[in-house]
């Protein structure tokens, strides 16, 4: 399988899903618009994944790409190829198929419970989650609403939608499932002042929650990965 991988930032950490995708034996090609606006062709490769990033889902002015991107992630997604949107991926998705995104207005971070929906019971991926809430790790400021048709999977007090699909196999997800207990060591050494800002206790409390919450969030986030990395084995 040949999947594209979109990074926004120059510090982007593939986590769980990287695992998925070299366990399955697929050929990755990266793409930094950030850096050059250069974006995967619709239709080019068997798969999508789009990371997060320090900029919005709106931030045009900036990063020019960003509407592109979108447009072809939601033509990607209707089109049955298999898309996944992390973070600010999951909210350029949305944008890209007429989602209203909200800036400044969800502050989460660290490993936060997100709770199963009605219709996360019978989704492929949800669907073998435990019921009811579970752990996952999150950084984000902002939100978005439910994309019209789009199934609605997860959601948390502060966030309504924490995960949706669109189709078959396009997906975005608010919390970063991605980050595993690794990825988070690694923000912490990367971003202390940005993290503090989030959470001033969360240096502190780090080691603890990492043995604890991590461990759970990490065998979620895997679980998530390599059941989206089996839908793009299946087209």
């Amino acid at each position: 399988m040949h999947v594209a991988i979109v990074e926004n930032s120059p510090i982007t950490h593939h986590g769980q899903v990287g695992v998925a995708l070299n366990e399955a034996g697929a050929r990755i090609e990266i793409f930094r618009p950030f850096a050059d606006g250069r974006l995967p062709e619709v239709g080019g490769h068997d798969a999508l994944v789009v990371f997060g990033g320090e900029q919005s889902a709106l931030d045009d002015a900036d990063h020019p790409y960003i509407p592109e991107l979108a447009r072809r992630m939601a033509a990607a997604a209707r089109g049955d190829v298999a898309v996944l949107g992390i973070c600010l991926g999951s909210q350029i998705l949305a944008r890209g198929l007429g989602a209203e995104n909200r800036l400044g207005v969800a502050r989460e971070f660290g490993w936060c419970r997100v709770e199963r929906c009605a219709e996360g019971a019978g989704d492929p991926l949800l669907g073998a989650l435990p019921e009811g809430r579970f752990l996952a790790p999150q950084w984000h400021s902002d939100t978005f609403s439910l994309p019209l048709g789009a199934a609605h999977l997860a959601r948390s007090q502060t966030a309504e939608v924490q995960a949706y699909r669109v189709g078959r196999a396009g997906y975005g997800f608010q919390f970063h499932f991605e980050a595993n207990r690794a990825v988070m060591a690694d923000w912490l050494r990367c971003f202390p002042a940005a993290i503090a800002g989030m959470d001033p206790d969360f240096a502190a409390d780090h080691p603890r929650r990492a043995a604890t919450e991590g461990a759970e969030a990490d065998a979620i986030g895997l679980a998530l990965a390599r059941g989206w990395v089996g839908l793009i084995a299946a087209r």
